[in-house]
Order: C-alpha cells, then structure tokens, then sequence
C-alpha cells in the first residue's frame, strides 16, 4: 500500500490504538493468528510507516519582504513585530531593479541593504532579489519551497504603479497576517530631512564662505525634527534585556551612528568579535552638533539608539555618551577595550582627543572598518539623485493620499 496517499489511515490507526485492536480481534475470528498482525505492525514501526509522534509543534515561519532603503528603526520595529507572530522570519529583499521600476532609484545597493538587514537580532534568513508584488508563482515557493506559513505587512498602503494592493494573493490565499505601522517615521520622511539639512548647509556656505560654528548657527527648523515619541517600553522591546557575566570581556565603541547604515553594522560586527560583550556609546544630539555642524544629526539620538539596539551584535547602549572616554566611565562600566574604526566622520571643532586616557590605559584598539560609506556619503548620493528622489517622494504621497480616500470613501468612515 502506499503510505504517501494513505497517509490518513496509519495517522488514524497510531493515534487510535482501538482500531488496530479491532482488526485483531476479527482476525482472530476469522481464524487467522493474531501474531500476524503483530508482526506486521513491528515491522511497520521499524520502516517507519507509522510515523513517531513529534516532540512539539512544528515551527512557524513567517515572511516579510520589502526594500529597506535608508534602514531606520521603523522597518527594525516591523521585523521584530513579524517575528513575534512566529518562530522564524525569513526577509524578502527586493532587488535593486525592481525598486527603480517601481519606485525610483535606491540609496543603498543590494549588498548594503543586506548587510543591515541580515545584522538585526529577529532576522534567521534572508531571500535575495524578492518581487516587488507577490505573484500566486512566487507565493507558492514561498510556501512549498520555502515553508512559509504567513506573508506579514504593517497597516499602512503598499501598492502597485496601477494601484492594486501588493498583497492581494497571499490574502486571498489566506495566508496573510497584518502588524501595526511605527509611526513618526518612514523613508520619505529621512529623504526630505536630508535634503533639508543639506540645503541649510550650503546656504550658511554661500553666505559665509565657509561653515559657520556652532554657537554662531541658527536651531533646526521645524521641519527637520522627527515625530517619533519614544518610550521606555519600545527601548525595552529592542533591549537584549541581558547584562555581561562576571568575567566578560566588555568592548565599548562610541559614536552617532546617523542614518545607520552598513559600515555601522560591520564596525560592531568586528568590534563584537574582539570579547564577550559590546556595549555601544551613542552621542547626543548636541553633541552631534557641536562636532559636525548644526545640519546634523539628520535622526535624533532616541532614534539612533533603537538603530543600534536593532543590530544583533549589539548587547548594550548607553543613551548620550560623552564625547570624551573618562577613567571613571571606564571603571563603571568595567570596560576592557575601546575601539574605533578606521572610516568616521571628520569631528569640525575637537580640540582633544576623546581617546585620550583609554590610549594611556593601553586599551585603545583602532579597527579597520571593512566599508567606507559614511553618513555624509549617503547623504550625498541623495542629493546627486536629487530630482528622482524628490518625483519618487510625491509619487508615493499620492498613491497613499488615493488609497485612503478610496479606503475612506468604501467604509465610510
């Protein structure tokens, strides 16, 4: 018989011991020795034909795609969310092509966008070159090729140039969970922060020549400020919630980590490789300001400490780190290594050195980063792309500003 197309009858004949008890009884009724059976049933267990019960419940895996340009804190807070619907989340990563077919060109390359989304703590795998729409074709290797239970989305539009939801098959395939949008921030929003800032920047350089000081600039504009409203419980979802054992090796690595982005990720991933525990100093704000002009940061500090949070090679932050490393932070903390990365943003106005006593110490490590994008590079591939970025910003507001006045105009609401 074959077991494959019968699968049922042996699922039902192990799980109801009764039935095989019946059969036996018949035949014994039948004249036929009851032995026989017993004998048939040994040498099905040996052959595997009555499956073992498992230890537990299968694990449930679940997808999520998307192109994750200009990595922030939004996009980690949804793959955290998905990962809490399941066991493991596999990340779908739309190519490079099919973000400029439907979107316009992407900041960062494939290979970048990779690295920080393969470096956050609830990523267990990564699919390359995913669709930009999610075709019944590629659905169904999602689900047989890829064991995928669950296609995962946040609440907010994702649609086609025609206009159609982008997840239309995996929900009627009913396979198709939603999670709450993170609010106070999106790509579009850092684009027009960057261009904002960038502008400020050169028109304080043709009115004075040259950059100004700090004291001597003017505060941000309202438009450069984020939305996002942090809280205690959001740090506490990204936190590792785990502090260094008694005898750990503890590498402290400081700086502003703006528009985190790859170079960041691979600089802890070295650092981390250097002890037991990788406790990461973020600048703030005016910290920021004070060192590399009043345009930056382009992410306020709660937002670049969530970025930081995010990535898996990270244990610990601490949230406004001064700019200088005292003997006193480093007896505190009981740190055994400071390290620093070959490729950082050139400080404008430091008069000293703020490695000054680990280097005393004999602790300071300089690394070579493995990348050397830097935030001002990333914020002047936007600028070099100005007009494309600035078609595909409105053409996005658009297509959301229809899809809730149609959304609206459905429900009533």
């Amino acid at each position: 018989m074959d077991y494959d197309s019968n699968s049922w009858i042996w699922e039902g004949v192990y799980n109801h011991p009764h039935v095989l008890g019946g059969l036996m009884v018949t035949a014994a009724l039948l004249g036929l020795s009851t032995s026989y059976f017993g004998g048939m049933t040994h040498s099905w267990s040996n052959l595997g034909i009555f499956p073992k019960k498992r230890s537990g419940k299968r694990r449930v895996r679940v997808y999520m795609d998307g192109c994750f340009d200009l990595m922030h804190y939004g996009h980690a807070n949804a793959l955290r969310q998905a990962k809490a619907l399941g066991d493991e989340l596999v990340v779908g990563l739309v190519s490079d092509e099919e973000i400029l077919a439907n979107k316009g060109p992407p900041v960062l390359s494939m290979e970048e966008r990779l690295t920080l989304v393969s470096g956050l703590k609830w990523v267990d795998e990564v699919i390359t070159d995913a669709p930009y729409a999610i075709t019944e074709e590629f659905l169904n290797r999602l689900f047989y090729e890829y064991n995928i239970d669950y296609v995962i989305h946040g609440d907010d539009p994702c649609l086609l140039p025609d206009g159609t939801d982008t997840y239309a098959a995996a929900k009627k395939a009913g396979r198709y969970k939603q999670i709450k949008r993170t609010e106070g921030v999106s790509s579009t929003d850092i684009v027009g922060r960057i261009m904002s800032s960038l502008k400020d920047q050169k028109a304080r350089e043709d009115l004075n020549g040259t950059d100004a000081k700090p004291q001597e600039e003017s505060k941000p504009k309202v438009s450069h400020l984020s939305q996002f409203l942090p809280t205690s419980r959001r740090i506490v979802q990204f936190s590792n919630g785990k502090g260094p054992g008694p005898d750990a090796r503890i590498v402290y690595i400081d700086g502003a980590f703006d528009l985190f982005h790859a170079g960041h990720v691979e600089i802890l991933k070295k650092a981390r490789q250097l002890g037991d525990f990788l406790l990461v100093g973020i600048h703030s704000d005016e910290t920021v300001s004070s060192q590399r002009g009043n345009h930056y940061p382009i992410m306020h500090l709660h937002e670049r400490s969530l970025s930081v949070l995010a990535c898996g090679y990270v244990d610990e932050v601490i949230i406004g780190a001064p700019w200088e490393i005292t003997k006193d932070m480093i007896t505190t903390f009981n740190i055994s290594a400071v390290v620093h990365g070959t490729v950082a943003e050139k400080s404008l106005y430091s008069e000293r050195d703020p490695y000054e006593v680990p280097k005393s110490m004999g602790i300071f490590h300089l690394l070579e980063s493995p990348k050397d994008i830097t935030t001002t590079s990333v914020a002047q591939r936007i600028l070099a792309n100005h007009e494309a970025y600035v078609k595909r910003n409105a053409k996005k507001a658009q297509s959301e500003k229809r899809y809730y006045e149609e959304k609206t105009y459905v429900t009533g609401d």
